[in-house]
């Protein structure tokens, strides 16, 4: 049985893309004979606390469903002060530095990128210890902090970038869950190994209920992470309710604000679910009209997790963030693409919308797209033999 090891900065209980990503990664690896472990932080992600069960431990280790579940000591913060963000990422490459040196290293191993740090830390060590390298980039760092906004081009950019190269340069087979990601890093290494990863989804269906009768109103539900990149509080702020009705699952750093401008708002058709396990956000989507999927800026590299997750659902989409995800839509008709932070393209789409549009053949299609194109065995089928 080949051994391999997974090194992640976000893992179940965690919630979001990132932490469900890697769970079925190492799943699916498991199922397919692999000895699988997992080394991550305490959890700690979206809130920036250690979960309450994990407070006080310096470290925790358990077999969950046969894969083994290292959990290490972080500094754990959102704060938006640089330094103090620095810091936690610092704290999780010294836990993992701990760890390379009082553990045996399976000869392969993945890393996820981002955070660059992390990556780099892992790349370095371990490339020492002439082990198999594979980098699963999931977004393009320091590029998707300068478009967000949070990174600006000088110094310390540079040195991120730096970093970047030095973590392709170091990695045997690169994962990218974007063309766009892979085209990035043959520009830099042009005989660099790689291979779309995507994230596909892997879970069970939830039973649809057939919609019998059309609401009056259009049901836009947006479900994930409240944050800056996502801009949902800019979505409340501007978008027309003539005809919908605004419903929100999830949690995240605008979580406040939004909260707070529902509050301030009564007249608004708005509602805040608060957050849900991922079975039960499930079964929720399922009775919504149309999701909706907002990126603030266009993130060179990026691919919402969304997109693959709604089509497997039958949940039609209004995606409203530019760049590859917008080619995945039309390519596969999944919904419809309003221009990137064009508001006003935004609001005209869903006013020439009907609820009737919505019916029960549209959703079986997309399902039926989902099944043939973002299969997650034959991903992860063809991924398999390159460990």
């Amino acid at each position: 049985m080949k051994e391999i090891i997974i090194i992640t900065s976000y893992f179940p209980p965690e919630t979001g893309a990132a932490s469900n990503r890697i769970f079925h990664l190492a799943e699916g690896l498991h199922q397919r004979n692999f000895k699988v472990s997992v080394v991550t932080p305490l959890p700690n992600y979206p809130t920036g606390k250690i979960f309450k069960s994990y407070h006080g431990k310096f470290k925790e280790t358990s077999v969950e469903s046969g894969i083994t579940i290292h959990r290490l000591w972080i500094y754990a913060s959102i704060s938006k002060n640089k330094l103090v963000r620095l810091f936690a990422m610092l704290s999780y490459s010294l836990s993992l530095i701990w760890f390379f040196l009082f553990h045996k290293i399976p000869q392969a191993v993945i890393v996820q990128s981002p955070p660059l740090l992390v990556a780099f830390t892992c790349c370095t060590f371990l490339r020492s210890k002439k082990r198999k390298l594979i980098l699963n980039v999931s977004d393009l760092w320091p590029i998707a902090g300068l478009e967000l906004g949070a990174l600006k081009k000088n110094f310390s950019y540079s040195i991120l970038e730096r970093i970047e190269r030095s973590n392709y340069k170091k990695a045997d087979l690169i994962l990218g869950q974007s063309e766009e990601i892979l085209t990035h890093v043959n520009s830099l290494f042009p005989n660099k190994r790689t291979l779309l990863y995507r994230n596909y989804p892997n879970f069970s269906l939830p039973k649809h209920e057939k919609n019998t009768m059309a609401a009056p109103k259009i049901k836009l539900v947006y479900a994930g992470l409240l944050g800056v990149a996502q801009g949902v509080l800019k979505l409340c702020q501007e978008l027309d309710y003539s005809t919908i009705a605004f419903h929100i699952y999830g949690a995240g750093a605008e979580q406040h604000q939004i909260e707070q401008f529902i509050q301030a708002h009564p007249e608004l058709p708005i509602v805040y679910h608060g957050e849900l396990s991922r079975e039960a956000l499930h079964k929720e989507l399922m009775s919504y009209d149309l999701g909706v999927i907002p990126l603030l800026n266009r993130i060179y590299g990026s691919v919402p997790s969304k997109i693959f997750e709604y089509a497997k659902l039958g949940l039609p989409m209004l995606y409203f963030g530019g760049g590859e995800g917008e080619s995945i839509i039309k390519q596969h008709e999944l919904g419809w693409v309003a221009r990137a932070g064009d508001y006003n393209h935004l609001n005209s789409i869903l006013s020439n919308l009907e609820p009737t549009q919505f019916n029960d053949a549209f959703k079986e299609k997309m399902i039926a797209t989902a099944t043939a194109n973002f299969d997650f065995n034959k991903q992860l089928d063809a991924l398999a033999p390159q460990l």
